[in-house]
């Protein structure tokens, strides 16, 4: 008797392991990305088009937009840059118009975009900070959510992908705004997962500290390690696969979910 594994065995591994690949596939899907110049947006930007989707690729200075957009298009696929603040209600129903001007559906979108600065107290935050602090993180992936979400929702589906913080799970003094905004993105979460369902998937990836352009205000200590089971702050392409799964087919069953990306926080 041979020790040699049968080939027929062989072929079918070989077709298992194309099905599931091709449950990430994203050829022919469209996907917009808020925050897609840098950080964690621009790994799934890349991500993305590297599975086969075309990008739009959003975030407030056009430059930046232009620079991934051409990695985009080095790597085969179509990709639209726009300058797009997403704290300003007009400036997303711009973007809509024009992704759907340019591929004529959107079939994941990312609400990435967010900003957590740092006040002096709770009593030392200032309107206008309150109020850039919740347009972004908050009022702008509900404008996004809504615009997209009923398109998706009257066509063929898609994917909405939430990206929280463990702010929200783990809040802390002077990040009050933020926390709270974060919070009640996870909540959209539910929300959006009803109101669109069953052929609109809606979930949130809570990252915990990612080693992206915001880190260089870190202090070296908090560079190296975190206060987490994984013992270190995430490289920003560690969120590539939670983001695919979520994005692709692979999540069919999977919506109005929270999936912690955070090495284990506690």
């Amino acid at each position: 008797m041979s020790g040699e594994p049968d080939a027929g065995c062989r072929d079918v591994k070989s077709v298992a392991a194309a099905e599931l690949f091709d449950l990430f596939d994203l050829s022919g899907k469209v996907a917009l990305v808020t925050g897609g110049s840098r950080g964690l947006g621009r790994e799934m930007v890349r991500a993305f088009a590297t599975a086969g989707a075309d990008m739009v690729v959003a975030s407030r200075k056009l430059d930046a937009c232009e620079t991934v957009a051409a990695e985009v298009r080095d790597l085969g696929r179509r990709a639209l840059p726009v300058a797009a603040h997403v704290g300003r209600w007009d400036d997303l129903g711009r973007l809509v118009d024009l992704a759907y001007e340019e591929f004529g559906h959107v079939d994941v979108l990312v609400n990435n975009a967010g900003m957590s600065p740092l006040a002096p107290s709770s009593a030392e935050t200032g309107e206008e900070l309150f109020d850039k602090v919740i347009g972004v993180n908050f009022k702008g992936p509900f404008r996004l959510s809504s615009l997209i979400g009923q398109r998706m929702a009257e066509g063929d589906g898609g994917s909405i992908i939430n990206v929280s913080s463990s702010g929200a799970l783990f809040p802390q003094p002077r990040f009050g705004p933020y926390a709270g905004a974060k919070a009640a993105l996870n909540a959209l979460t539910t929300v959006f997962a009803l109101e669109y369902g069953p052929t609109v998937r809606v979930n949130t990836i809570s990252a915990g500290p990612f080693l992206t352009d915001i880190s260089k205000a870190w202090t070296e200590e908090k560079r190296q390690s975190a206060r987490s089971a994984v013992g270190r702050p995430g490289r920003p392409e560690e969120i590539v696969t939670t983001a695919l799964y979520l994005a692709s087919d692979a999540s069919s069953y999977t919506t109005g979910s929270l999936i912690r990306v955070d090495g284990g926080l506690y």
